[in-house]
C-alpha cells in the first residue's frame, strides 16, 4: 500500500500502519495511535483510510452521546450506501460491529479494511464503555464469533487518556497489535513543510513552534525567507493576540486538551517553573514553595502526557533534567508572559525587540543543541556516529580545576559503569564562526572523560555551527581526520558535513 504523495515524511509510521492493515490474520486486530494536537494524526489516518478503502470518523468535543451515535450511524450508512434512518437508533455495540464488518467486506486488494475512530477520548467522556465494547468484539473475533476480520484504529490527543488505554487492567490491555505515537517533524522536514529555504529562518521557526505541521495552516502571513524576516514574522503571528498562532492562546489550548490537567493551577505552575529554569523536583518545589516530594506525581503525570521531558545523564546516572517538551509552550512562558502587556496593547514589535536576548540565550541556544543531537541520532553512517547506541548531553567534572564542563553532544555505549565514547561535540548558537580554540576545548574534554575511566580513544570531535567555520579550523580538521564539522545546511539535509572523519 503506497503512501500518498501528499503525506510528507512519515515513512516509518506509514510502513507500520500499512503492515497492520495488510496483516494476513483473518481475525479482528486493534491499533492505537496517539500524539499531541496539530501533529498530523488526522491527516495521516484519513490518508490511510482512503488508501485502504476504509471508514474514518472523528469524534467531536462536547458532543452528547445521542448526537455522537447518530453521527456515526450516518457515516456508516453513507459508507454502506443505505438510508441513515435504518441505523438511527442503534446501540454503540451494534454500530461498532456494523462498521467493522462493513470495512472488512469493502477492503481493497491486499488489505483487511480499516475503521478509524479519531479523537476517541471525546466519546469516552460520555461513553466510557467504548473500550470495553471493542474488547468484547475483539474477544468474540478471536473465538471465531461475529465481528470477524477487519482492522480498528483508535486515536486521540489527550495523552493521559490514550496512555491508560493499554495500561494495567484496562479493557484493551494486551489486545492492541500496534501502539504508535506520532511525533512532530524534525528540523529538516519542518523547513520543507513550511517551504523555508533559508536555514537560519527555518531554525528560528522550529525553535518557536516546533515541528507540529498543523501550525502552517494557522499562519496568516507568509513564512519568513530569512532570519531578518523572522523579526517581522514573530510580532505578526505568535505575539499577536488577534492571530490563531498567538502563543498564549495556543499554549492554553494545548494544556486544556487533556482532561486530567484542565483547570489545575498546580500543573500550570509546574510548567511555568520549568520554563523559568527549574530542572529538578527540588528546584520546582523551591519556586512553588512546596515540598518536592509532593510534586512527584503531578510532574510524572505531565511527563507521561508529553508536556515535560526528562533527559538523563547516563555517564553519571544523575537525576533526570526536566525541560519543557513543546516549544510553543516554552516560548509562551519565556517570551509572551513577560511581555503580555505590550503584546495585548498592540506593541508586539516592541515586545519582540525586548525579548530577543532572552530568545537567543534561553530558546535558540538550547534548541540548536537539541537539533544537533537529533541530527546525530538519525545518522546511520558509522563514519558520523560510530557504533554508539545513545546520543545525549552530559557534564564532566574537572577535579583539578574544580569546575564542571557541559558537553552538548555525546554518542556512547554504556558498559559496566564505564562508557565507550564514539563522539563528543559542541553546539553553540553563536553569531561567530567556530575556530581551532573550540576544537582544543573538545580535546581537553576528551582527556577529562578518560580520567574518569571512559574510553575516548576512538572518539570523534564534532563542532556544530550556525555561522560556519574559520579556515584554520577546516584545515586542522582535514589534517587530523577525526573531526566532524556540521553547519546549518547539513542539519537541514541540504548539505554534507564539511569534514567526514576517518572510518578506520
Amino acid at each position: 500500500m503506497l503512501k500518498p504523495q501528499r503525506v510528507l515524511s512519515r515513512d516509518a509510521e506509514w510502513a507500520a500502519l500499512a503492515q497492520f492493515v495488510q496483516h494476513p490474520d483473518p481475525r479482528l486486530r486493534l491499533g492505537v495511535v496517539s500524539g499531541r494536537r496539530r501533529v498530523g494524526k488526522s491527516f495521516l489516518l484519513r490518508a490511510l483510510a482512503e488508501a485502504a478503502g476504509g471508514l474514518y470518523i472523528s469524534a467531536v468535543a462536547e458532543e452528547g452521546v445521542v448526537a455522537a451515535r447518530r453521527r456515526l450511524a450516518t457515516e456508516i450508512a453513507r459508507y454502506a450506501g443505505i438510508g441513515p434512518e435504518l441505523m438511527a437508533d442503534a446501540s454503540w455495540e451494534s454500530l461498532l460491529s456494523t462498521a467493522i464488518e462493513l470495512t472488512a467486506r469493502r477492503s481493497r486488494e491486499g488489505t483487511a479494511g480499516v475503521f478509524v475512530i479519531d479523537e476517541l477520548p471525546y466519546w469516552m467522556a460520555h461513553s466510557p464503555e467504548l473500550p470495553g465494547l471493542l474488547q468484547l468484539l475483539y474477544d468474540q473475533s478471536q473465538a471465531g464469533g461475529r465481528a470477524t476480520g477487519g482492522r480498528v484504529i483508535v486515536c486521540g490527543s489527550a495523552m493521559s487518556v490514550m496512555n491508560e488505554l493499554l495500561s494495567g487492567t484496562k479493557a484493551l490491555r494486551g489486545r492492541a497489535a500496534i501502539d504508535l505515537r506520532l511525533h512532530p517533524f524534525d528540523l529538516a522536514t519542518t523547513a520543507r513543510h513550511w517551504g523555508i529555504e533559508d536555514p537560519a529562518a527555518a531554525l528560528r521557526v522550529h525553535a518557536i513552534l516546533g515541528g507540529a505541521p498543523g501550525y502552517r495552516n494557522l499562519a496568516n502571513v507568509d513564512p519568513p525567507d530569512s532570519s531578518d524576516e523572522v523579526d517581522a514574522w514573530v510580532p505578526a503571528t505568535v505575539l499577536d493576540p488577534r492571530q490563531a498562532l498567538f502563543s498564549g492562546s495556543e499554549a492554553e489550548y494545548l494544556l486544556r486538551e487533556d482532561p486530567k490537567f484542565t483547570g489545575s493551577a498546580l500543573h500550570y505552575a509546574i510548567i511555568n517553573a520549568v520554563a523559568n529554569g527549574a530542572t529538578s523536583p527540588a528546584k520546582i518545589g523551591g519556586l512553588l514553595e512546596q515540598r518536592h516530594s509532593s510534586l512527584t506525581r503531578p510532574i510524572s503525570a505531565l511527563a507521561s502526557a508529553g508536556y515535560l521531558q526528562y533527559d538523563t545523564d547516563p555517564l553519571w546516572e544523575r537525576r533526570p533534567v526536566i525541560t519543557i517538551a513543546d516549544p510553543i509552550v516554552r516560548f509562551h512562558n519565556l517570551i509572551t508572559v513577560p511581555q503580555r502587556d505590550l503584546a495585548e496593547t498592540g506593541q508586539s514589535v516592541e515586545a519582540w525587540r525586548r525579548s530577543r536576548p532572552t530568545f537567543v540565550a534561553r530558546i535558540l541556544g538550547p534548541h540548536f543543541e537539541s537539533c544537533a543531537r537529533a541530527w546525530l541520532r538519525a545518522q546511520a553512517d558509522p563514519a558520523l556516529r560510530g557504533h554508539a547506541g545513545l546520543v545525549t548531553g552530559t557534564v564532566v567534572n574537572d577535579r583539578k580545576g574544580q569546575a564542571k564542563h557541559e558537553i552538548d553532544v555525546v554518542a556512547l555505549d554504556k558498559r559496566s559503569g564505564r562508557a565507550d565514547i564514539s563522539l563528543i561535540g559542541e553546539a553553540k548558537a553563536t553569531v561567530t564562526r567556530r575556530s581551532v580554540a573550540d576544537l582544543d576545548r573538545l580535546d581537553r574534554l576528551k582527556e577529562l572523560l578518560a580520567e574518569h575511566g571512559h574510553d575516548t580513544s576512538s572518539a570523534v570531535s564534532a563542532l556544530f555551527s550556525m555561522e560556519g567555520f574559520q579556515p584554520d579550523l577546516v584545515s586542522a580538521a582535514r589534517r587530523r581526520g577525526d573531526v566532524l564539522l556540521v553547519d546549518l545546511s547539513a542539519l537541514l539535509g541540504a548539505g554534507d558535513p564539511t569534514v567526514v572523519p576517518r572510518t578506520s
